[in-house]
């Protein structure tokens, strides 16, 4: 082999190693991003304020129960708000990355009075599909169901 192949070859790979670097950290990127949003929608509940919520869903939000009903974003954000959390918590949440779109996934914990005014104690998993829109993260759609404990 000449001495210029190698050298092209080293640059090629130097440069392959770079790109892949830069990729991986990206995506590490959107995972915390993408994690702090989740944690921003836990903050909203802990708090009961679904105003803190509102800017992340997109407007296409579609929100899948465990019941299998299904609620757009201005029907969640008013079950939201009717709903009052006396504790609520995530558990294990992960982000995974694919380009412009992150899957959450955890479990959720809560307990209070939901939407109806009915005691309620919640032990769900849930699903998160986020994506980039217009250069923000956005939350399109949700689904969660009931874990027995």
């Amino acid at each position: 082999m000449k001495r210029t192949s190698i050298s092209c070859l080293v640059v090629l790979l130097s440069v392959v190693s770079a790109a892949w670097s830069q990729a991986n950290k990206s995506n590490g990127g959107t995972e915390k991003a993408v994690a702090a949003l989740e944690q921003q929608w836990l903050q909203s509940q802990k708090t009961n304020n679904p105003d803190l919520v509102a800017p992340l869903l997109a407007p296409e939000f579609i929100s899948t129960s465990s019941d299998g009903s299904t609620t757009d974003k201005a029907g969640s954000l008013a079950k939201a708000k009717a709903t009052n959390y006396s504790s609520v918590d995530y558990v294990d949440v992960k982000v995974t990355a694919y380009g412009n779109t992150a899957i959450a996934t955890g479990g959720f914990k809560a307990t209070g009075t939901d939407d109806q005014g009915k005691a309620m104690e919640e032990n769900e998993v849930f699903t998160d599909t986020w994506v980039k829109l217009n250069g923000k993260w956005q939350c399109v759609a949700s689904h969660s169901s009931n874990v027995k404990m």
